[in-house]
């Protein structure tokens, strides 16, 4: 109970946690010891490792700042891409109230508490926004919504100026005038919480707009070093000549000597969302940490199309129609099974052996290439593989994934053949240990067999390559050849994927 009463005032504004130092869904529900020890006396500045970055408020009614949640283990920044609910209306608890896109994916950020949505503070489109940064304002009761309707972050932080500040050192004495230079270095860059800069949504915005780089910016005069308009305003009206001298240095730098000059026609420079950042950084980041090595197999799909047709025969009625695809996935957990050396994870330290299998496959989305996981893919049917595989298809082309749908794996299972691509080498997602590039399949005359005199007898066959990309640091050469070949057996004989 008492925990659950200072849950209700963190929440609701009696006591406000600062951005930098904001509860989390967990931390609102801390374990049983912490309610046992403040049973019935809980202080108004909880001892729960925040220190002062609580601080109290009293000059808006009753309240609950909304931050910018963490919605993944690596998420830093989001972006609201869409608020699901107007200012004025009112929000049932666990209801979602805004789409923000994660370094992942889109995710549903809902709401912990029911009341009114008093004000957005960063409205859609607002991008990079760190985790605890406010961005709406939630209140119980319906007459409070008019006395927020001018609420700015600035405002409200306004208190937390007015407190009392260390009194100042005595003035140095006049015969050291030479200690005067030591302290010249003002511009020196600070950051907020361990180098990542803070900043309020209308600072970001008015830096963006005056064209100033908020690590120049300094320490803000919000909490925790926050930047807020006044700091930008500041800063801009005593560095009023900085634009220029930027401007001159990238023209001196544009056009160096002997340097052929860009071209004149026209171009577009598309912005990055939070799920191209971070493909792009962890595709760098396996390429150079990650020692690969790639395996080329050519195998025969001719049974596989003729099991694949008759079992679609079957499933017709049922309105099921398996690909291609389906068999692959099926075909590589059960090769993981097999050789479960692959099944593994590069922990640093270790390495980790994985007793279930979970494949992830590739999808290309609007926003790029996503992975949704398809759990336990040794244990499921064929059908259920198939229906699993398109519900998730589905759901990461419409940026619905949920966080479990899409974080961890321990296998992928990428595949261009349906794009005309005959072969092709694919990066490996670490922590993941393999990664499997399937291409199309061919029809291409070859060696079945030899006559009655031993001499070669030739056939049509349809067959496919697969390129498998390995960790060298987990999975060495004969064990990625052993998984290929086990892979090429379920493949080429389809039904032993039943034994």
């Amino acid at each position: 109970v008492a925990m659950q009463r200072v849950r209700s005032q963190c929440m609701r504004g009696a006591i406000r946690v600062a951005p930098a130092v904001a509860f989390s869904r967990a931390a609102l529900y801390r374990p049983l010891s912490i309610m046992r020890r403040h049973r019935g006396r809980f202080p108004q500045r909880l001892s729960l490792g925040i220190g002062k970055g609580i601080r109290t408020f009293s000059s808006y009614p009753e309240h609950e700042v909304l931050t910018m949640p963490a919605l993944s283990p690596t998420m830093e920044v989001g972006t609201i891409s869409k608020w699901q609910v107007a200012e004025g209306e009112f929000i049932e608890s666990g209801a979602v109230i805004a789409d923000v896109e994660t370094d992942k994916a889109v995710v549903a950020f809902e709401a912990v508490d029911e009341g009114y949505l008093a004000k957005i503070i960063a409205p859609e489109g607002t991008s990079d926004i760190a985790i605890g940064t406010p961005v709406a304002i939630l209140v119980e009761a319906k007459e409070s919504i008019g006395a927020f309707k001018d609420y700015t972050v600035e405002a409200s932080e306004a208190p937390a100026a007015a407190e009392p500040e260390a009194a100042p050192a005595a003035p140095a004495p006049a015969a050291a005038p030479a200690a005067a230079p030591a302290a010249a270095p003002v511009a020196e860059t600070k950051t907020s919480t361990g180098g990542r800069i803070i900043a309020s949504p209308l600072a970001r915005s008015m830096a963006a707009e005056m064209g100033i780089d908020l690590g120049l910016v300094g320490a803000g005069s919000g909490p925790n070093g926050r930047i807020t308009k006044k700091d930008i305003e500041a800063y801009a009206a005593s560095a009023p000549a900085a634009a220029p001298a930027q401007a001159a240095a990238v023209e001196t730098m544009a056009a160096p000597a002997g340097m052929v000059a860009p071209p004149s026609g026209k171009y577009e420079d598309v912005s990055l969302s939070n799920m191209r950042k971070t493909i792009a950084k962890r595709l760098v980041q396996s390429k150079r940490e990650v020692p690969h090595y790639y395996l080329s197999l050519t195998v025969s799909v001719d049974e596989l199309v003729k099991t694949r047709a008759d079992l679609n025969k079957r499933l017709e009625k049922e309105g099921i129609k398996l690909s291609v695809n389906d068999f692959i996935i099926k075909a590589s957990a059960l090769a993981m099974a097999k050789v479960p050396e692959v099944n593994s994870a590069w922990m640093d330290s270790f390495i980790r052996s994985y007793d279930y299998v979970d494949v992830c496959v590739a999808v290309a989305t609007p926003g790029g290439l996503v992975t949704p996981i398809v759990p336990d893919a040794d244990r499921l049917g064929l059908t259920a593989i198939s229906q699993k595989v398109k519900e998730l298809a589905v759901k990461a082309k419409e940026n619905k994934l949920q966080p479990h749908e899409f974080q961890g794996g321990t296998f992928t299972v990428s595949n261009l053949g349906m794009f005309g691509i005959s072969n092709f080498s694919a990066i490996i997602n670490p922590p993941q240990a393999a990664i499997l590039a399937v291409g199309g399949s061919e029809t291409k005359i070859v060696q079945s067999g030899t006559d009655e005199d031993g001499k070669p007898v030739y056939s049509t066959s349809k067959v496919m390559t697969v390129s498998l990309s390995c960790d060298h640091r987990v999975v060495d050469g004969a064990v990625g050849a052993q998984w290929l070949q086990a892979f090429k057996g379920y493949i080429e004989d389809p039904m032993s994927m039943l034994l």
